[in-house]
């Protein structure tokens, strides 16, 4: 037994050493010319975008390319040739998928850095880049399947398996339908989301109450970025059944309102006067929409609406506030007596007054 395992450790002494000294040497020879190539390149073009997405891997490829053809050049009655070349060859398939994955995601880069946010052309550009991103996951994904499949199908019991797995496949595939059915429902929502538009990365959206903006699209849910710096996951099929509002689908300029309830003896023009005042002195406040109104009355107080408009919704909320805040202490200052106040007639329910129809003189008392 010792002595046939040292034959083999023998026979295979010239045939690994040459193909260590191969490998070896095509490595040296590959990181040599990619030196080469990066040194006379510039870094931003496509073709060195993708070479350096997959150097890595792609050096693997080659290595790992030379070893096949080595052991294939091998003797045959080589100690374990057998498993030697059938790890290799799943080597060699994990490799050719790990740098076909690097080659999809960096068509994305590339698509991406093509299609810049130019002036005026920002809604184009985030358009391009949520279909891309969702469009290059999927492929990753399918890059990944057909790269595991191809490893299995290198053992042969597997080999064995699949021909009776053909068979069954229909009732298979429903079954698998209904346990994958989630997960289905959301890439196909993902597919719906990316052709249509409903909202592209960087958009402005209120889903459920939450007012955030679209940081990323998966193949199978949108991480929502809300304004306090919380993360919300939504399932992309979430979006197809739900309504929700978009900020800024067409244009990202909004338009906010401030409502202040005040007393019906308040003059309106002044607070018109100031409105525009304070608006002049606002850098959020982008000079289309200004307008007071009048929207409401109870027996109370009046309601006034002060309506502006500002170029996102970051800014316009600054602006309300800030809007806000300037009337309040306006009316504190000028017309503190104007607020809004309590009326109530004051009765005299006392015992000689009982069942008189006399109705009191002058004008009912107010109080504030």
């Amino acid at each position: 037994m010792l002595k046939a395992l040292e034959a083999g450790l023998q026979a295979w002494m010239f045939p690994g050493i040459s193909a260590l000294l191969a490998v070896i040497a095509s490595y040296i020879l590959y990181r040599l010319t990619l030196a080469v190539i990066r040194h006379f390149s510039k870094r931003r073009t496509v073709p060195r975008l993708f070479l350096d997405a997959v150097a890595k891997a792609l050096g693997l490829v080659i290595s790992l390319l030379v070893l096949r053809a080595m052991l294939d050049g091998a003797p045959d009655d080589l100690l374990l040739l057998v498993p030697v070349k059938q790890i290799a060859t799943l080597l060699l398939i994990l490799s050719l998928t790990w740098a076909a994955v690097r080659l999809t995601s960096v068509i994305g880069d590339v698509i991406v850095l093509l299609n810049p946010v130019l002036e005026g052309q920002w809604k184009r550009a985030r358009k391009v880049e949520t279909q891309t991103r969702f469009l290059v996951r999927c492929l990753n994904v399918l890059v990944i399947i057909v790269g595991i499949g191809a490893a299995l199908m290198t053992f042969e019991p597997v080999q064995k398996v699949g021909a009776s797995l053909l068979a069954s496949a229909g009732v298979g595939g429903i079954v698998l339908g209904f346990a994958a059915r989630p997960v289905l429902s959301n890439l196909l929502s993902g597919i719906q989301i990316a052709l249509t538009q409903p909202f592209r990365i960087d958009d402005v959206l209120i889903v459920q109450g939450e007012w955030c903006w679209v940081e990323e699209v998966t193949a199978t849910y949108v991480v929502l970025r809300v304004w306090d710096q919380r993360r919300l996951i939504v399932p992309l099929q979430w979006f197809i059944e739900n309504p929700f509002q978009n900020w800024s689908r067409n244009t990202a300029d909004l338009q906010g309102t401030v409502f202040i309830w005040v007393d019906y003896t308040m003059p309106i023009e002044p607070l018109r006067q100031e409105f525009s005042r304070l608006l002049d002195t606002m850098k959020q406040w982008d000079g289309k929409v200004a307008t007071v109104q009048v929207t409401d009355s109870n027996e109370q107080a009046l309601q006034v609406r002060f309506l502006m408009s500002a170029p996102n919704s970051n800014q316009n909320w600054d602006l309300r506030c800030a809007i806000r805040e300037g009337l309040v202490t306006f009316i504190q200052q000028h017309y503190p007596s104007q607020l809004p106040r309590l009326r109530a007639r004051l009765v005299d329910t006392s015992p000689e007054f009982e069942g008189s129809t006399q109705q009191p003189d002058g004008p009912p008392k107010r109080t504030a």
